[in-house]
């Protein structure tokens, strides 16, 4: 069996992780794996994972909308699909689940073949600020049309499985959720990652924000959090459009690193902060929790199946003053700490396994 892994982008950030140990424990269970993408977008970086695999490059696609280069990508796209021949199609994310299922009929005359087509979501737009309103009623349009050209919907995470069923947007058969696999990083020694991000003052209280520096990952409230709480260090390690500005905007006690690999800024962290409006199931956010680090995050999307409420960290509505004092009680308790810390570690161990993982694809392949 031969499945195809087509998305729009790679760039670094949880997507990519879950798609590297995808195809490479599918590859190892006997199931032939490739994939296929389009390009950063500007201010992103490529996972440096990708090195490694032998990537189909569709020129054309990327994340932006764009008439000309969506159509282009189309063309790219059948052509793909007709040369590698699949037996099943497995699209991520909107723009590429929206290129294989809107031409699905199309590909399966130039293949001479039924196609099977699986799609998951890593996540869903409609909590996006990007798409509000008119945006918002379109994808969801969208999306319903698209699920009925799907052999089997898969969702990285419970609650997006089900703001998506309540929005009408299913299957032909039962949309499933898949959690994500996991790997512990390899850290650095928290002496190094100190000195590797010139830390002067390493007996102060430390808090990393890690994620795309953009809109729906809310990185302006890490500047009014950090202006509340001046007697502690707040770090933001990622890239984005919204890069330049939260610099610009940043205290003194807030140091804005650009990209960094996660084992070298994970180190030197006491909790680990999340600010989005929107969320899958965040992998950095599961790789602090291996890491033994409490997190500190706004309950959206499915963080809560990540952390557990008060006994692997502190999950808050998305105000300022909640996070606040959720990061407050953390700071001023090491007991606390050190309980969520140990549990941390056991339940993300428990919960985010690669061979769970891999199952449960190879149930959905062969079932499709």
């Amino acid at each position: 069996m031969m499945v195809l892994h087509i998305i729009a982008r790679l760039n670094l950030g949880g997507t990519a992780k879950y798609l590297i140990i995808l195809n490479d424990g599918l590859n190892k269970s006997g199931i032939k794996s490739l994939i296929a993408t389009g390009n950063v977008q500007t201010g992103e970086i490529e996972d440096p994972g990708l090195k490694k695999l032998k990537l189909i490059r569709i020129r054309n696609l990327g994340r932006k909308i764009s008439l000309t280069s969506d159509l282009r990508a189309a063309k790219e796209v059948r052509e793909v699909i007709s040369k590698i021949k699949p037996d099943i199609v497995h699209t991520h994310t909107f723009k590429a689940g929206l290129l294989v299922r809107a031409q699905r009929n199309r590909i399966e005359e130039g293949l001479g073949k039924k196609l099977k087509v699986v799609h998951t979501f890593h996540g869903h737009l409609f909590d996006n600020p990007e798409f509000k309103g008119f945006k918002a009623l379109l994808i969801k349009s969208i999306e319903k049309s698209l699920s009925k050209k799907s052999d089997q919907l898969i969702t990285v995470g419970e609650n997006v499985k089900r703001d998506l069923v309540s929005r009408g947007i299913k299957g032909k058969k039962r949309t499933i959720s898949i959690p994500p696999a996991v790997i512990p990083l390899k850290l650095l020694s928290k002496e190094s990652a100190l000195k590797k991000l010139k830390v002067r003052d390493k007996k102060r209280f430390r808090v990393l924000w890690l994620a795309r520096v953009t809109g729906v990952k809310d990185p302006h409230k890490v500047i009014a959090i950090a202006q509340s709480l001046p007697e502690i260090d707040f770090y933001i390690a990622g890239g984005g459009d919204l890069l330049q500005e939260i610099k610009a905007n940043a205290p003194k006690n807030l140091k804005v690193l650009g990209w960094q690999d996660a084992k070298n800024v994970l180190p030197i962290a006491d909790i680990f902060l999340s600010t989005s409006k929107n969320e899958g199931i965040p992998i950095a956010m599961i790789e602090a929790q291996l890491a033994g680090i409490p997190t500190v995050a706004t309950n959206v999307g499915s963080v809560s199946e990540v952390v557990i409420n008060n006994k692997t960290g502190i999950l808050c509505d998305g105000s300022e003053k909640q996070l606040i004092e959720g990061i407050k009680k953390l700071a001023l308790d090491k007991k606390l700490r050190s309980t969520f810390s140990k549990n941390a570690k056991f339940m993300a161990l428990k919960n985010f396994s690669t061979s769970k993982f891999i199952k449960a694809h190879r149930d959905v392949y062969l079932k499709a």
